[in-house]
């Protein structure tokens, strides 16, 4: 068999390990979050399967299950929106070690995408704690503000006209362009890749993240068309087009809340 073929088949099972370890995180994150979303609705079920947090005065317990929470929503959310890269990562390892499995070494530049996020879900469980004492958002992780959620849409709005938008999110477009400017090699290098990578992903992402506390943190259906959308951003270059109109329609939507809305 032609060494050609063979490689080709390599990297072809070793694509299909990737997508299936992949495909694999990212089911078991959604099926939490189902479970998740069935505790909350079913409160006295949801309380003794100790995944909800208490409905004010957190304990440390209260805080650390907002922040899982948080942590496996991100995954969920961004983990299909790195895919790409993560996966051209192991075909490029697999063709400098011809002989190593690319395996360790995608799952560490996974690792360090994933810790990048988990910084911001620390950050969003600290800023729930503070909007459910101030009694912005209600037990059941809803807005009660029309302040509150007129800001969020209106500062993600803008944000999807500003410079940094654009140029965090011209290097997840490009998983290639970005693997070949910041390549590192080995574990260390791999992690601090998946760092990198990940930080262009939260500086293009964040605002729309924080609409979660707008729509309401455990809306599934909103959770779900927020990672649509942000996946969608990512693979449609139309010169800007689909972010342009998204910020548009937020502006829009924030001055609604804002003054037209009779919430």
């Amino acid at each position: 068999m032609p060494v050609s073929r063979t490689l080709g088949a390599v990297f072809e099972r070793d694509r299909a390990i990737v997508v299936i370890g992949l495909a694999g995180i990212v089911g078991l994150s959604w099926a939490y979050l189902f479970y998740l979303d069935w505790g909350m609705r079913h409160m006295d079920f949801g309380m003794g399967m100790f995944v909800m947090p208490a409905m004010q005065h957190w304990t440390a317990r209260d805080l650390l299950l907002v922040f899982l929470m948080w942590t496996i929503m991100m995954v969920a959310m961004m983990v299909p929106t790195a895919s790409a890269v993560v996966i051209i990562f192991a075909q490029i390892n697999r063709r400098r070690r011809e002989q190593r499995a690319p395996f360790i070494l995608s799952g560490l530049f996974l690792l360090g995408y994933l810790v990048v996020w988990t910084g911001f879900s620390a950050r969003a469980t600290l800023a729930q704690w503070g909007l459910l004492s101030a009694d912005l958002v209600s037990p059941m992780m809803e807005s009660t503000s029309k302040a509150l959620g007129s800001g969020l849409l209106l500062a993600a709005g803008l944000f999807q006209f500003s410079r940094l938008k654009y140029a965090c999110l011209a290097q997840c477009r490009s998983p290639i362009g970005f693997l070949m400017t910041d390549w590192r090699d080995g574990a260390l290098g791999a992690f601090q890749m998946g760092l990198k990578h990940g930080s262009y992903c939260l500086g293009c992402c964040w605002a729309l993240m924080c609409l979660l506390f707008a729509f309401g943190v455990m809306n599934l259906l909103w959770v779900a068309t927020l990672s649509i959308f942000v996946l969608l951003e990512k693979v449609t270059f139309s010169h800007q087009v689909l972010s342009r109109v998204a910020g548009v329609v937020f502006i829009g939507w924030a001055a609604w809340v804002a003054f037209g809305s009779q919430r």
